[in-house]
């Protein structure tokens, strides 16, 4: 199972949900899947439409850039970063 690292931001919104947990997914699309089943709305706030990652969210796995279609092996890990900005 892949290792799955969100970022602080979305566990308060979700009870339960952890920032570590392990996945069990061929793609990364296939991991937000797998959450949104347990935690509805979760993909909402990591993909538009399309579907697509929104543009304040990357994916690392095992720390290069990744997208949706970026494949997963049982010893990946894949870091969710929500980006800031501000001004």
């Amino acid at each position: 199972m892949a290792e799955l690292r969100l970022p602080t931001t979305l566990p308060p919104l979700f009870p339960g949900l952890p920032r570590k947990l392990d996945v069990d997914a061929a793609t990364v699309q296939e991991a937000i899947d797998r959450l949104d089943e347990r935690w509805p709305g979760l993909r909402d706030r990591l993909c538009e439409p399309g579907p697509a990652l929104r543009p304040h969210i990357n994916v690392y796995v095992d720390r290069e850039r990744a997208g949706l279609d970026t494949g997963l092996d049982a010893r990946s890990r894949v870091d969710v970063i929500a980006a800031i900005t501000g001004g």
